[in-house]
């Protein structure tokens, strides 16, 4: 398992941005690798739970929560490592916020395993006092992700000598992912009973029928879409910057500007989603304002990158 991590770390240390100082960054990026091989680990343990126990809770395998938050919290740490060797910033201010976003993701973890072990849900779960104990420690550790990553965002915005394509990528995705966990606020509340303090679905209560996987609702609205959306854009747009600087010869101006476009693009998609959700509405079952809204959307996006490429170029 080391060596499957170091080998995947190593690849995704050759891949750009690279700071002028990277060394500033290296002790907070080991505690991130150290951190993202715990996590693979978890994430393995996991899925094996998930094929052998056959048990459910709230009308789903009971250890998918555990997996689908273990393939994003690899991911994020995975990102955030790599993200660090564009961030300026000073080294123990890095070392800090990367224990910080460790330590709090793996209260998070516990949190829900532990909860899995018991037969019970996590998220809004205050039937009991260890409950509501466990769901306040879960609150405590979000909140301090959230912090940490805004000022990572805070971090990169103040970076200079990137290119401008990567850059913009990075800064968007870090914005979005800070976006996604906002949206997560609306569901505290949302469907409120004497033993839960808030619900992902709109309209119904959470367990109907769901997606495959995701267990997003089929027929009602669920908060968790626009969510995830929001969060994994850290990752989209970085990627979607790469691939304009490997597999494009255009110039820094017009990739950071077709970044702009596609990051103001995910904001929309991601506020779209939560309207759609927040009127109890699926995903896939749309209506006619929700449609018009997202042909709007993507024609606004081609309007905008087509505005961008037509632009003069520079050299």
């Amino acid at each position: 398992m080391t060596s499957i991590t170091s080998r995947l770390h190593e690849h995704i240390d050759a891949l750009p941005p690279r700071a002028p100082d990277p060394k500033a960054s290296a002790p907070a990026r080991r505690v991130l690798g150290i951190a993202t091989a715990v996590s693979v680990v978890t994430l393995l343990v996991s899925m094996v739970a998930l094929a052998v126990d056959g048990q459910e809770i709230g009308g789903e395998p009971a250890w998918i929560k555990p997996t689908k938050f273990a393939i994003a919290i690899t991911l994020y740490l995975l990102t955030l490592r790599w993200m660090l060797r564009a961030v300026h910033g000073h080294r123990r201010t890095l070392i800090v916020l990367a224990s910080v976003i460790v330590l709090a993701l793996a209260i998070e973890v516990v949190w829900i395993d532990v909860q899995v072990v018991r037969g019970t849900t996590s998220h809004f779960n205050t039937g009991a006092p260890f409950d509501a104990a466990a769901y306040a420690a879960g609150g405590v550790s979000v909140s301090a992700v959230f912090i940490a990553t805004i000022v990572i965002a805070v971090l990169a915005l103040r970076t200079r000598g990137l290119d401008l394509g990567v850059a913009a990528g990075i800064r968007w995705g870090l914005g979005l992912c800070v976006v996604g966990m906002v949206e997560a606020v609306s569901m505290l509340g949302n469907g409120a009973t004497s033993t839960t303090t808030g619900a992902h679905t709109v309209g119904a209560l959470d367990g109907g029928a769901g997606m495959p996987f995701t267990d997003w609702s089929l027929h009602h609205g669920d908060l968790r879409i626009a969510h995830f959306v929001g969060l994994h854009m850290i990752q989209v747009l970085p990627v979607l910057a790469w691939v304009f600087l490997r597999c494009t010869r255009l110039d820094e101006r017009t990739r950071r500007d077709l970044l702009r476009v596609a990051g103001g693009a995910a904001v929309v998609l991601v506020g779209l989603l939560w309207w759609q959700a927040e009127r109890g509405q699926a995903l896939l079952e749309p209506d006619a304002s929700t449609v018009a809204a997202a042909m709007a959307l993507v024609a606004a996006v081609g309007v905008g990158a087509a505005v961008v490429l037509r632009r003069p170029r520079t050299d």
